[in-house]
This record gives C-alpha cells, structure tokens and sequence, in this order.
C-alpha cells in the first residue's frame, strides 16, 4: 500500500486525496476537513448521518451530494428531523438530489428521532468519549496501517445501538471517527497531520 503521494503543487498527501478523476473534490475534502474536530450534536449527525448513506458506496458519490442531502434533511437539524412524517420519507425517496435508499432514509430519520430524546450536547458528548488517547498511538506510514474497525468504534456503534441509532456499526463507526477527528489518520508524512495535531 502507497504512503503519501506529490501532487503537482509540490505538496505530500495521504493517497486518496489524490484520486486522479476527482481530484479536486477529494483534495477540498482532505485538505480542509477530514481528520479536523467536528463537535456540535448537529455537527454530528450530519456526519453520521452520512457516513451511513456511504456504506457500500464511495466517499465522493456522498460529497458531491452533500448540499443536496442538506436541503432534503433540513440542515441535519436534529429537532426538525425529527419532526419528519412518513410523507417525508415518501418525498426522500423521489429526491433526485440524494441517495434514494429507503433503509438509509428511514434510519436517519428514526436516529434524529433517538437524538431529539438527549440532552443537549449529549451526543457530542456521547461521541466523543470514544476518542482514543493519542498519546502512543503510532502514526500510520502507509494506507496498509490503518484499519477498517478498532476497539474503540466496536464500543461506540455498541452504545450507539443500544441507544437506539441505526446504521452505524463498527465500520461506519470508524468512519466518522476518522472524519471528525476522533483520531487523525492522515499518514505520517502528509503536510495535513501536523495542522490536525496542532488544533487538536
């Protein structure tokens, strides 16, 4: 497996950054949010939310989608998707915008449902209390390094269930962990790890 790769602007990246045919979208992508802490239990529903509708599809067919997903579900707003009738999900499912998958829109429908019933900051709180120490962890060399599923997101799409949240096992799980910071996976070399790890 590839460690960090040169784009032509000279600067080393993790390789899916690069991907040549969308290049542009993934190195946005990269470059400015994967990897960098996301709080707010909006925040998080929208990436949890979205890592769901990916599962079984590439990251980018959910990103180039993503302003159409957030007019359909209302900002990811958790009080007013929760508010969401079975007409909605109806309207969902003829959205051109977004993921027509009935199983996906009925499951974020139903989580925001479950994360209406918390208390404020709850979820976030929730989340994030499955972020790993960072002390000691060894920072990946290559794509090889890093794992579909840990320890950590095992027990967070276990609470998660327990709760009541759908479609968010330990892959998903690990996803967002990814995504939102949780653990910074940008490789050891890539010009972003060192910006996340300042911030962190």
């Amino acid at each position: 497996m590839s460690g960090v790769v040169t784009a032509p602007d000279g600067v080393p990246r993790c390789p899916w950054g690069m991907e040549s045919e969308q290049m542009a979208d993934y190195r946005v992508y990269h470059d400015t949010e994967w990897g960098r802490p996301v709080h707010g239990d909006d925040a998080l529903f929208e990436r949890m939310s979205l890592e769901a509708f990916q599962s079984g599809l590439s990251w980018i067919t959910i990103l180039r989608r993503r302003e159409g997903f957030r007019t359909a579900f209302a900002g990811f707003r958790i009080a007013e998707v929760a508010r969401f009738t079975d007409k909605d999900a109806e309207r969902l499912l003829v959205d051109q915008s977004i993921i027509r998958n009935r199983a996906k829109i009925t499951a974020t429908i139903a989580n925001a449902k479950v994360a209406a019933d918390l208390a404020p900051g709850e979820l976030d709180a929730l989340i994030w209390s499955y972020a790993p120490a960072r002390a000691g962890r060894p920072a990946p060399r290559t794509s090889g390094d890093l794992q579909p599923v840990t320890p950590e997101s095992t027990a967070l799409a276990k609470d998660l269930k327990k709760r009541g949240f759908r479609f968010v096992g330990p892959t998903t799980a690990y996803a967002m962990m990814q995504a939102c910071g949780l653990v910074n996976d940008h490789l050891a070399d890539c010009h972003v790890r060192a910006v996340v790890e300042a911030a962190a």
